[in-house]
């Protein structure tokens, strides 16, 4: 990769963090809680094309859950569920169904466990993944790839200069 490729994906990669976090923050009062659907979460489909935006998208949710007040697991748990669904959902970047189910799959399991424990332990473990596993479904599997065919009608010239 060249100097200039290097430094595209890192503004890419920035970007798609700012995103993320300002998105979060400022849709805060549905990015948060035991029944929450995080519209940033559409992003998470962008490692389908873009490499850069697996750790943005990790930044960009550890940005969102310290500025947005979350308690230290959630910070913590939150954010290696963006890894693992990140990375997950680059591996499997040729099957679309695939690919946007890890956000779902990696969030509704640790998110929603750290939503249980922390949070609301007066609402069952079942019940706090599943809501936050519908959430997740809403935001990557609805919005998700509308994302993606807006960014997939940027020349690539543009995208990837």
């Amino acid at each position: 990769m060249n100097t200039n490729q290097n430094t595209g994906a890192l503004t890419r990669g920035a970007i798609i963090a700012a995103l993320y976090a300002a998105i979060t923050l400022l849709l805060a009062p549905i990015s948060y809680g035991e029944v929450q659907v995080r519209i940033s979460e559409a992003l998470t489909l962008l490692p389908i094309l873009l490499p850069e935006a697996v750790p943005a998208l990790v930044i960009g949710c550890l940005l969102s859950n310290i500025l947005g007040g979350a308690m230290i697991f959630d910070v913590i748990f939150g954010t290696i569920a963006t890894l693992l669904a990140a990375v997950c959902t680059r591996l499997l970047r040729r099957n679309m169904l695939a690919a946007s189910a890890m956000p779902v799959l990696f969030n509704g399991l640790i998110v929603g466990s750290v939503v249980h424990f922390c949070y609301a332990p007066m609402i069952s473990l079942p019940l706090c993944m599943l809501f936050v596993a519908a959430g997740e479904a809403v935001s990557c599997m609805l919005l998700g790839p509308v994302v993606l065919r807006a960014v997939q009608r940027i020349p690539a010239k543009m995208l990837h200069s």
